[in-house]
């Protein structure tokens, strides 16, 4: 009796499915239960696909490429319909997929049998744990549902591990589950669940051509099932006695493949035997694909903030010893988003002569680019000050480093897309302790905030140049700032003053109160002005403009150490005005209106500005020398004295004329002797000075009636 005939007396068929042909070889019987004429013949797919219910022509498509990957048998229930889809019979196809030699792993042949089977009852007890079950199905679908969500929402490998020691399998869940990892030729252990800490100790360097389930995983890439502990004996001998004293029935070793790659394998151990069906082999696969592309998400996650956290450490240096007679707070608050590094940098430079130096910048971007440009910047700007050169040359010397630097970064992207031109704003300082000194040069950054002893905060201009990195030669005049004991300078980047919508004019406004809340801590004024920026509080203060882009944020705070006395300390700026900028005239002005903004009467500010702008206009224009001018307030609130001096080189001293009606010139000295409460001349060994005095009223407009008197 031919082997035909008694497949044929026991109601089972033979197929054969040429997948790279799309052709369906059947016999007599197995054409007899597909429905189709019952006599041997070849079909096209698309024929026999016409006789399986859709749902489970899906459903063996999953079980035949998982049977491919891991070189088992593919075992299904399949429904056969009609024309109209309705249910002619259910039959079991069972099926080895074969890989002719000159074709690759996707091209397979299956070869195998049919069966009718008889369709379980509802609410038979078979019924509940077949493929074609709704219940089951439905399960399934709804565990791989959630588990793939928790699985994306994981940020780390330890919430991986965590998540995926937490899945409840549908029918069959494991009390414990091992993630193993490989480096070079090892078997590692990345994670574990359900077991002790010292149960890893076996597993943790073990070579990967030991005869044990994960490491043959991670050599062949295939999938390892043990269903009894006899199976694992059998199988792996060397290695039975370190699973045997775990007490489990059966154990699945799944490869972890992303990218193409074994990153590893996943062990789930099971207290009750499992028959490893291909349902279950199926969850157990895409549960092992979800963890793998999990544990790849969250490898990269961990080494990008690696990256992030060390380039931060190497660039963003805490600040240097303490400077003697002052004290220093700074802060470094990164732009949100993931990356924790920007353009944004401060540092504090020791100088060959023994001052300090004290640089805050800001490099054009948020990039990765913009962090690698900072660091180089910073590096530079380090070395030209340690070679003692003075602040206008170091950052003359850095604007041309930075301009070379960028013309070489496009010139390395070639063909990509061509890079934009990045320039840097920087203020470089050099602070001298003893006399309180800072020599200030500015290139496009902003200006810094000077706090008097009596809580007043100004906004000290200062002379700057253009952005480093713009042109390759670039000039930066220096300012010297003079710190009073107790008095304090903040320096900042514009992210300070402009995140939130505001610009520079409603982000001083809203900086302004934060600097005057009397606070003996620089640490804690250093935190205020980065929470009205970030804080709960800066969600009321949102600025005019639409633009709401954040940025990085890096702010310096100097205090020169205060003296005790008896009285309130003067507060007093000094500035040149050189004679090849008279523009500086109208810094003068403000200044002195910046000094002047809590003074009782307007009407002696407005005064006080006119007299200034007189004298140093006579100097530019009867001297060939430069202005110094000189502003000091001293006394009580509202028994103050504002005295002004504004010194030349020039001995020649001024006469007072008396201009008539059509004359431009020649009432600067009738001026002062109508506004001023007192005024005079000074000669000096070289040159002369020229100062006025005014005295605070408590009531507005009162000095200035008896004047008019």
């Amino acid at each position: 009796m031919r082997t035909e005939e008694v497949l044929a007396a026991i109601a089972t068929g033979l197929w054969r499915w040429d997948n790279a042909a799309g052709t369906v070889t059947l016999d007599a019987e197995a054409a007899r239960l597909l429905g189709l004429p019952a006599e041997p013949g070849s079909y096209r797919e698309s024929a026999v696909r016409s006789c399986f219910h859709p749902v489970d022509w899906n459903e063996i498509y999953a079980v035949v490429n998982l049977a491919v990957a891991e070189g088992t048998l593919a075992e299904s229930r399949l429904r056969i319909v009609d024309e109209r889809g309705r249910v002619l019979r259910t039959v079991r196809s069972r099926s080895k997929p074969v890989i002719p030699p000159d074709r690759d792993a996707e091209s397979y042949v299956l070869i195998g049998t049919l069966q009718e089977v008889a369709e379980p009852q509802p609410g038979s007890t078979d019924a509940a744990h077949t493929p074609i079950t709704g219940d089951w199905r439905r399960s399934r679908e709804a565990f791989l549902l959630d588990a793939g969500r928790a699985l994306a929402e994981a940020r780390s490998t330890a919430e991986v591990l965590r998540v995926a020691g937490s899945l409840s399998m549908p029918g069959f869940s494991p009390d414990g589950l091992a993630v193993f990892g490989s480096a070079g030729e090892r078997l590692t252990i990345i994670g574990h669940h359900g077991h002790s800490a010292d149960d890893e100790e076996p597993f943790t360097d073990m070579p990967l051509e030991t005869d044990y389930p994960a490491a043959e995983v991670v050599r062949t890439g295939r999938a390892i099932y043990l269903p009894s502990p006899d199976e694992y004996r059998r199988r792996y001998p060397a290695t039975w006695p370190l699973a045997r004293r775990f007490e489990r029935q059966s154990w699945a070793f799944l490869p972890l493949v992303s990218s193409g790659r074994t990153m590893g394998a996943w062990m789930a151990g099971f207290r009750n035997p499992v028959a490893f069906s291909p349902d279950e082999r199926a969850v157990l696969s895409t549960v092992a694909r979800m963890l793998a592309q999990a544990l790849a998400r969250a490898g990269v996650a961990e080494t990008e903030r690696e990256l992030s956290l060390g380039l931060q450490r190497s660039m963003m240096p805490t600040l240097g010893p303490e400077i003697p007679g002052m004290t220093v707070a700074a802060r470094y608050v990164p732009t949100g988003g993931g990356l924790q590094v920007g353009g944004d940098w401060y540092d504090m430079i020791p100088l060959p002569n023994g001052r300090i130096a004290l640089v805050i910048g800001d490099v054009q971007g948020h990039d990765v680019r913009a962090a690698g440009l900072m660091g180089q910047l910073r590096i530079a700007l380090r070395a030209y000050a340690s070679e003692g050169h003075r602040p206008d040359a170091v950052l003359s010397r850095a604007s041309r480093f930075l301009s070379g630097l960028t013309d070489a970064y496009e010139s390395v992207e070639g063909d990509a897309e061509p890079a934009t031109p990045r320039f840097a704003t920087c203020l470089y300082a050099e602070v001298d302790p003893e006399a309180g000194t800072l020599d200030i040069a500015r290139a496009g950054h902003p200006d810094p905030v000077v706090i008097s002893t009596d809580g007043i905060a100004v906004i000290r201009q200062t002379a700057g140049g253009l952005p480093l990195g713009i042109e390759t030669d670039s000039d930066y005049p220096t300012t010297r700032v003079v710190l009073e004991p107790g008095e304090t300078i903040m320096l900042c980047t514009d992210g300070l003053i402009e995140t939130g919508g505001h610009d520079m004019a409603t982000g001083w406004t809203r900086l302004r109160p934060v600097l005057e809340e009397p606070t003996e801590d620089l640490e804690q004024l250093a935190d205020a002005l980065v929470q009205a920026v970030h804080g709960p509080t800066s969600h009321y203060t949102t600025g005019p403009l639409a633009d709401r882009r954040e940025d990085d944020i890096a702010v310096l705070v100097l205090r020169r150490e205060s003296v005790v006395a008896r009285e309130a300390p003067p507060r007093r700026s000094v500035m040149t005005i050189a004679q090849a900028e008279p523009e500086r005239i109208s810094v003068g002005r403000q200044l002195v209106r910046e000094l002047l903004h809590d003074w009782s009467d307007p009407e002696q500010v407005d005064s006080a500005v006119l007299m200034v702008s007189e004298m140093a206009t006579n100097v530019l224009v009867h001297t060939d020398g430069d202005a110094l001018m000189a502003a000091e307030i001293s006394g009580e609130r509202g028994e103050r004295r504002l005295r002004v001096e504004v010194a030349d080189a020039s001995d020649e001293l001024p006469h007072k004329r008396r201009p008539g009606e059509m004359a431009s010139s020649g009432r600067g000295l009738v001026l002062m002797e109508m506004l001023a409460d007192a005024w005079g001349v000074d000669p000096r060994g070289e040159g002369k000075s020229i100062w006025f005095e005014l005295y605070e009223s408590d009531e507005p407009g009162e000095v200035a009636e008896a004047a008019a008197s």
